[in-house]
């Protein structure tokens, strides 16, 4: 700490003395014309002959990352937008005065070049500088010698570093960008309309999670933060939209993990005239296309582990699941006694009044997620713990719904959509006896949603995929939080 507070003021004393020479150390008037990818594209594979020939002068401007000082040359690596690049100044080309100038900055300033392309000895592209300016001073160095920043910590909460320091990092989230912008082209092709609903929400619906609250002053109203956009979606398919996505922050107020992030982005998408079926059909179209796109290949490793998302994936029944990849007896199946009886022996805590269908989910939380790796749908889930789904025609006890599954993860979650407002009312009033004798009073019952499904919506299907995740799996991340820029953290000590 001692070594860098001095450090840090030994630049603000040079940035002193450059305004008392009157030089502005933060000046805004030079505009570079090229990238560092741009030369590389250019002349990294001309011959030395051609590249001799060339008399084009470019103007770069990036961070210096590296100074080597031959005492009347330097070698520097300037980092842009697009990457770094090698440059080459001279004291006989730049003049004594400039050239001492020069020597002044530091690693972590922004300077503006302007010069030719040549080759180095070592074969590396570099540019020959001409003239060069000084564009922002950095008043502090950058971390651990600028050889990269490696405290995990540290690298969350100070990202611009992790970005500045870490080439993997900045790739993780042009990576993500590029996903987001994949996703959007997808659906738009299709004939998709992209909306926004409200973050703040009178009412906490369209998932069981405990939400944030929050206060309005004027309106002297309580405000909840969304933990899902579905409700405020599907009164905008009742008004007509009839293919509507949302790519869409929500926010839950629960535990934080590799897998859990309390500020989160989703996708959510609804189609109309369409069921869960073709919905998943759907999903293999959209990640064909990311994967394409980032690997341009749909077999990829993550964490070691070999994923093949070649389409048509696994599609299991729920039960089924339990019996084949749980392993459990299937009396728990019909007795619900029983299944309370498998789920206490295996130390599962449950909440009194819990239902069947949601000790069979708790199972298979315990029993059969963990071990879905490769990508696999989990279809026909327990009406109990599925109350917007539309009931199953041959089985009323199971609803057409589905989640996705890669690496025991729960990726996408999609169904059917219940469309007959009797049913949805009583499915409401269900979930909230049974979070009542549970003892849980976070559920809402929204009259708005209700009242608007009594005009009438289409059949609908309708799924949500969580991005990051997603992009975990794209970006070969173990947490959640090396593909948000900013996550969530303790305050520092």
């Amino acid at each position: 700490m001692d070594e860098t507070r001095e450090l840090f003021q030994q630049r603000v004393y040079k940035l002193e003395a450059l305004k008392r020479e009157g030089i502005d150390p933060f000046p805004n008037h030079f505009r570079p014309t090229h990238t560092s990818k741009d030369l590389h594209d250019a002349y990294d594979s001309l011959s030395d002959e051609d590249l001799k020939s060339s008399d084009k002068t470019f103007s770069l401007a990036g961070r210096i990352m590296a100074i080597r000082d031959f005492g009347k040359t330097c070698f520097i690596h300037i980092q842009d937008r697009m990457g770094r690049i090698q440059a080459y100044l001279q004291r006989e080309v730049l003049g004594d005065q400039a050239f001492q100038f020069f020597k002044t900055f530091d690693i972590g300033d922004f300077i503006g070049l302007e010069g030719r392309v040549f080759r180095t000895k070592t074969r590396e592209t570099t540019l020959q500088v001409h003239r060069f300016c000084l564009l922002a001073k950095s008043l502090r160095p950058l971390p651990e010698k600028w050889h990269g920043l490696t405290d995990i910590e540290a690298r969350y909460r100070q990202r611009y570093l992790d970005l500045i320091a870490n080439p993997k990092v900045k790739e993780i989230f042009l990576t993500r960008i590029k996903v987001i912008q994949k996703i959007r082209e997808f659906f738009i092709q299709r004939g998709f309309l992209e909306v926004e609903t409200p973050m703040m929400q009178p009412i906490p619906g369209g998932a069981t999670a405990r939400p944030f609250k929050t206060y309005h002053n004027a309106l002297d109203m309580e405000l909840y933060l969304r933990v899902a956009p579905e409700l405020y979606l599907k009164r905008l398919v009742i008004g007509g939209l009839e293919r509507i996505f949302e790519i869409n922050r929500s926010f839950r107020n629960e535990g934080i993990s590799t897998q859990h992030n309390p500020e989160f982005t989703m996708l959510e998408f609804y189609q109309s005239y369409a069921d869960y079926q073709e919905l998943m059909e759907m999903t293999e179209e959209l990640f064909y296309c990311l994967l394409k796109e980032i690997h341009s290949k749909l077999s990829i490793t993550y964490q070691g582990k070999d994923l093949d998302f070649t389409p048509p994936w696994r599609r299991i029944r729920f039960k089924d699941s339990l019996l084949e990849i749980g392993k459990f007896d299937p009396v728990i199946l019909k007795d619900p006694a029983k299944a309370i009886e498998t789920a206490r022996a295996m130390g599962l805590e449950l909440k009194r009044g819990i239902s069947h269908g949601r000790v069979l989910a708790d199972l298979f939380k315990e029993k059969v997620e963990p071990y879905l790796q490769q990508p696999t749908f989990v279809i026909h889930y327990p009406t109990e713990v599925s109350p917007l789904a539309r009931r199953n025609a041959e089985d009323p006890e199971v609803v057409d719904r589905f989640e996705l599954f890669i690496m025991g993860r729960e990726i996408a979650n999609g169904f059917s959509e219940l469309n007959d407002p009797i049913e949805q009312r009583e499915r409401f009033l269900q979930q909230v006896r049974e979070k009542k004798e549970e003892g849980d009073s976070s559920i809402f019952m929204d009259e708005d949603f209700l009242h608007a499904l009594e005009f009438g919506m289409p059949p609908t299907a309708g799924e949500g995929i969580g991005i990051d995740r997603l992009l975990m799996i794209l970006t070969d991340s173990p947490s959640i939080r090396e593909v948000i820029f900013f996550p969530l953290l303790r305050k520092e000590k």
